[in-house]
């Protein structure tokens, strides 16, 4: 895909942060949006104040309802004839030491930020089989490569996300789908504001590695090149991206590292 001109674009958690600013993009570069995420009126407002508004399509979707999603597939289908890129970017995170993490909390995040993706795709999947093309992006983060303090359950979830995706990528390419796979780092976004505690409450503050990192629109330029340039895998931030190749090639000074390194 090498330009989203006239593209179908489903953009999941578009209420907001990386979504938001994907959805900007997009709209600048001519792309019709299906704008999904829990809040309507955030959506709304939001698709006001795009400049090809009426190419734009507000979708309300939780991702802990999957019950319904291949019925909003076959909305969205019904409405643009085909859905060409599904931006898989909907999701929570965690600031919660595992021993005291309540096992729901858990098994929440997993039905976010795993459960609830899957479920999406192979929702959109037989329309993209049928049409013999597509693009599925899956926003996963560091936390894919590797854990970290107080994210045992959203580390967990972004591990799981790449070893479908990645096994989803080799079966549908004989289908002229592809996949990409993108890893934020530390991007000024309100993740760690509505992350969960240990009990599932809002964590409610900005933590200093959000307030400090990447914007998310310089994350969401990164991310749509690479999406152009097909690549099935992505590191976006700053310096701490560098952990993942220092894990891969030195492992024991990566462990020492990154123990340093202040969770929040």
């Amino acid at each position: 895909m090498t330009s989203f001109k006239g593209k179908v674009v489903w953009i999941t958690g578009a209420s907001s942060g990386i979504g938001e600013a994907l959805a900007r993009q997009l709209d600048k570069e001519g792309a019709k949006l299906i704008l999904s995420a829990r809040n309507k009126e955030k959506l709304e407002q939001l698709k006001s104040e795009l400049k090809n508004d009426q190419e734009h399509f507000v979708l309300v979707l939780d991702l802990e309802n999957s019950a319904v999603f291949n019925a909003l597939a076959e909305e969205v289908k019904a409405k643009y004839g085909r859905i060409d890129c599904l931006i898989n970017n909907g999701g929570i995170s965690q600031r919660s030491e595992a021993h005291a993490t309540a096992l729901e909390v858990d098994r929440r995040l997993m039905e976010v930020n795993y459960f609830g993706n899957i479920a999406l795709t192979k929702a959109v999947l037989p329309h993209m089989m049928e049409q013999k093309s597509g693009h599925i992006v899956v926003i996963s983060s560091i936390a894919g490569k590797f854990g970290f303090f107080l994210r045992s359950a959203y580390s967990a979830t972004k591990h799981a996300l790449h070893g479908f995706y990645e096994s989803l990528m080799l079966e549908q390419e004989k289908n002229g789908i592809q996949v990409t796979l993108a890893c934020p780092g530390k991007i000024n976004t309100d993740i760690s504001v509505n992350a969960l505690t240990e009990a599932g409450e809002k964590h409610g503050e900005m933590d200093h590695n959000q307030a400090t990192g990447m914007s998310a629109e310089q994350c969401a330029l990164e991310l749509l090149l690479a999406v152009k340039r097909n690549k099935r895998e992505v590191l976006i931030g700053n310096k701490e991206i560098k952990a993942v190749t220092l894990k891969r090639l030195f492992p024991k000074l990566f462990w020492k590292v990154i123990r340093k390194q202040k969770a929040t």
